[in-house]
C-alpha cells in the first residue's frame, strides 16, 4: 500500500494545507499558528515540490495476475524477480528510468536518449515456471543488440533465470525473465 503513495504529493499536500493555515493565521492575527504554518509549511511544500520534480512514476502492469500466477510467483520465483517486481511498480526518487542502472550495465544503454523504456510489465507461466515480462520500446536499440547480450542478461539477473526475447511490432521488445528452479528465499 505505501509503495503505492506518492511521498511528493504526500508533501504538496500537507505542506500546502499547514502554508494557507499559516496565512489564514496571519490574516486573524494569531501569531503563533502563524509562525507554525510558515515554519513547517513552507519547506514541506517546497520538499513536496523537489520530490515532484524528481519522481518516477510506477510502471503498470499490462495485464492482471491471476491467484494461480501469484501461488506460482510465491513458489518459484527467484529473489531476483520479485525486487524487480517491488521496484519497478513504485514510485522511485532520483532517477532517470526504471532499471536505467542495469540496462547501463548491460551494454543497452549507449546514452539516455538511446535507452530502451520499460513501459510495462506482466507475469505469466512460462512451461511450469513463474515468467517475469518486462516490455521495453526500444526503438534505438536493434533485436541483433538484445540477443548478443541475452547470455549476459542472464548472468546479470541470475542465478536461477532464463531469458527469453520476444520482439513485437512497432520497436517494442519483451525479455522474459523465467525461474529455472525452485526458490524458497521470497
Amino acid at each position: 500500500m505505501l509503495r503505492k503513495l506518492s511521498l511528493a504529493r504526500v508533501g504538496l499536500t500537507v505542506g500546502g494545507i499547514l502554508t494557507i493555515i499559516g496565512f489564514v493565521a496571519y490574516a486573524v492575527d494569531n501569531p503563533t499558528l502563524n509562525l507554525a504554518g510558515f515554519f513547517y509549511g513552507v519547506p514541506i511544500l517546497l520538499g513536496g515540490l523537489a520530490l515532484k520534480a524528481a519522481e518516477l512514476k510506477p510502471i503498470p502492469f499490462s495485464q492482471s495476475t491471476s491467484p494461480e500466477i501469484m501461488a506460482l510467483r510465491e513458489e518459484k520465483a527467484t529473489a531476483t524477480q520479485n525486487q524487480i517486481r517491488k521496484d519497478v511498480t513504485r514510485y522511485r526518487y532520483g532517477q532517470e528510468a526504471h532499471l536505467d542502472d542495469s540496462l547501463e550495465r548491460l551494454g543497452l544503454s549507449p546514452t539516455d536518449e538511446d535507452r530502451p523504456v520499460l513501459v510495462a510489465i506482466r507475469e505469466e507461466n512460462v512451461a511450469g515456471n513463474y515468467g517475469l515480462i518486462l516490455e521495453f520500446e526500444s526503438p534505438f536499440i536493434t533485436l541483433e543488440t538484445w540477443q548478443d547480450k541475452k547470455e549476459k542478461i542472464a548472468k546479470f539477473f541470475g542465478p536461477g533465470i532464463t531469458v527469453i526475447i520476444d520482439p513485437k511490432e512497432d520497436n517494442k521488445i519483451d525479455i522474459f525473465l523465467v525461474s529455472s528452479e525452485s526458490n524458497q528465499e521470497n
